[in-house]
């Protein structure tokens, strides 16, 4: 995932919406959301370079999810572990998300720079091998890209303000809109761009929350509803002019 905006405990009737976006090469061989034959309580998209996962759900109403942290002097990642095997590690752990996230320290540096959002169904975590502290997160809207929670990127500030105006006006075609949200591929005006050390012309394209561009972009688009008993998982795969849609709805 390269950007994940979400509201925990902020709607009446869902204590977990989360609205995603993966960017990726377009040429890294990936499968769509789907329950894993050598795990079948995961639900989750695979890269199947690595064989590990950027978000996914499991059937006792756990969740996860991860982006990358950029940072060039990372890009080569020679040595390290893959990141994607933290979210399907938590999903299959049993763990509370705090207990998991605060083991996570330890081995940090062992993976190139992430983010980790953990969801054990009671409370939710945060953490970071760039800052190494785990932080349960507070009820409210949040969104994450490539560097810390909550970090004012213009993606991140965009996708919280519409999420907030989505809730606000309780749509009854919520997912829909959440979808809608993620499809938004205004780049940021120059004045607004971080800094990340990849130079202007990158920081612009991939400063959308929808990317495009040649070799690589936002591959699938991901909506989770999470309410008292019940998920809602819809996955958007993009491929040419259109997607594919694969949605789930259980119980647990």
């Amino acid at each position: 995932m390269c950007l994940i905006v979400f509201a925990y405990k902020a709607h009446p009737r869902y204590r977990l919406i989360v609205a995603a976006n993966r960017d990726e090469s377009y040429a890294r061989p990936t499968a769509a959301a789907h329950f894993w034959e050598d795990e079948p309580n995961i639900l989750a998209g695979r890269d199947l370079e690595k064989m590990g996962t950027w978000m996914g759900v499991s059937t006792d109403g756990r969740f996860a999810a991860l982006t990358n942290y950029r940072d060039p002097k990372q890009m080569n990642a020679a040595g390290k572990l893959s990141r994607g095997e933290l979210v399907a590690s938590f999903l299959k752990s049993g763990m509370r998300s705090g207990e998991y996230m605060a083991g996570l320290d330890a081995k940090g540096g062992l993976y190139p720079g992430y983010n980790l959002l953990a969801d054990d169904g009671k409370s939710l975590y945060y953490f970071s091998n760039m800052e190494g502290v785990a932080r349960e997160v507070e009820p409210g809207i949040h969104g994450v890209s490539n560097h810390l929670l909550n970090t004012p990127w213009p993606k991140v500030v965009r996708g919280k303000s519409a999420l907030d105006e989505l809730l606000k006006r309780d749509s009854e075609e919520l997912e829909e809109e959440l979808f809608t949200l993620l499809r938004d591929a205004e780049p940021a005006p120059d004045a607004d761009l971080p800094d990340t050390g990849i130079g202007l012309e990158w920081e612009k394209v991939l400063s959308p929350l929808f990317i495009r561009s040649e070799g690589y972009g936002t591959r699938c688009s991901t909506v989770l509803l999470m309410g008292d008993g019940e998920l809602i998982y819809t996955e958007r795969v993009y491929g040419g002019e259109g997607f594919t849609e694969n949605r789930f709805r259980l119980p647990f």
